[in-house]
């Protein structure tokens, strides 16, 4: 058993988990990082980011994310690439498990992230960065002038086929089904749009690809169609997911508040949970936004709320 208690102990280690390090390990409370089985979070898995402020030629997703790490252990965060494994906050100092071994903690920061829906077809993991995307507002610029699908029916669909069609020459949207659960007027917006088609009853059954000049890069799709089983061949140039997130609060069931899609609630204008002490930053707490900069935003929040907790309670 652990008997050393630690100020602050992050769990997860996308540029919220990170930044709240950077903030905590200025403010000298030597915080404890369990990186969790996406080092990095989404960033890794993708290839090139040109939306983050400061990166005018664009950065590598994994490799900005090594500059967060390094910026937050410079600062004397113990990043560990460990994943934690049961928590139990019902009193303090909470409890973390990182498999048998126990860790106590005065305050702690869930910055889990969200995973977003895959298809999980072998071919869409091969080609994700490279063509394959689950982020248009991240990635839709790279598709100037190309013919890209989206997969999907709900309201993210819509927008990000909307979205795409400032870059792309035409988005064709594949849904499962004969009509579409989004919004009407997110469907009115997209359907009325010129650059957008829909295929009906079908789904993505393999993306195809192959290499120029050393890099990975998308050429077609093979979709299926439900009714029939016919399978055609398309041209793609780029495939976008837009069946949803998930956040990452596996964990956290039953003991941190979560709306009705499982994302961690917060105080309005904090990063506060509903558990004293206990502050959510990043995508595990937001549906909406979910940028590297925004995660980053709330990540800033949470280490200034936990120094304030920490003020508040008398630990130094």
């Amino acid at each position: 058993m652990s008997s050393d208690i630690h100020k602050v102990i992050i769990i997860g280690s996308g540029p919220a988990g990170l930044t709240a390090a950077v903030y905590t390990g200025r403010a000298n409370l030597h915080p404890v990082v369990f990186e969790g089985i996406q080092p990095g979070g989404q960033l890794t898995i993708t290839t090139e980011v040109e939306n983050y402020p400061g990166f005018p030629k664009g950065i590598m997703g994994p490799e900005m994310m090594e500059l967060f790490r390094e910026q937050a252990q410079k600062f004397g965060a113990d990043t560990q690439f460990k994943e934690v494994t049961a928590v139990d906050f019902s009193s303090r100092p909470f409890k973390v498990y990182v498999d048998e071994k126990l860790h106590l903690a005065e305050t702690i920061i869930v910055a889990t992230g969200a995973s977003a829906k895959l298809l999980n077809i072998p071919s869409e993991s091969m080609y994700m960065g490279y063509g394959v995307s689950a982020c248009a507002t991240c990635d839709g610029f790279f598709f100037k002038e190309q013919e890209v699908y989206v997969v999907g029916g709900g309201d993210t669909a819509m927008e990000e086929a909307n979205f795409l069609t400032k870059f792309a020459r035409h988005v064709t949207i594949v849904h499962r089904r004969d009509q579409f659960r989004a919004s009407k007027i997110m469907q009115e917006r997209a359907l009325k749009n010129p650059k957008v088609s829909v295929i009906w009853d079908s789904v993505v059954d393999e993306v195809l690809g192959e290499e120029r000049n050393g890099k990975k890069t998308v050429t077609g799709l093979k979709l299926q169609n439900l009714r029939t089983g016919t399978v055609t061949q398309v041209k793609a140039d780029g495939l976008f997911m837009a069946i949803g997130h998930q956040p990452n609060t596996g964990l956290f069931k039953g003991v941190l508040a979560m709306d009705e899609k499982e994302y961690l609630k917060v105080e309005p204008g904090s990063t506060r949970t509903n558990i004293p002490g206990v502050f959510a930053a990043g995508d595990v707490a937001d549906s909406y936004y979910r940028q590297a900069v925004t995660a980053a935003g709330t990540g800033c929040m949470a280490a200034i709320d936990a120094e304030r907790f920490l003020e508040a309670n008398g630990v130094h």
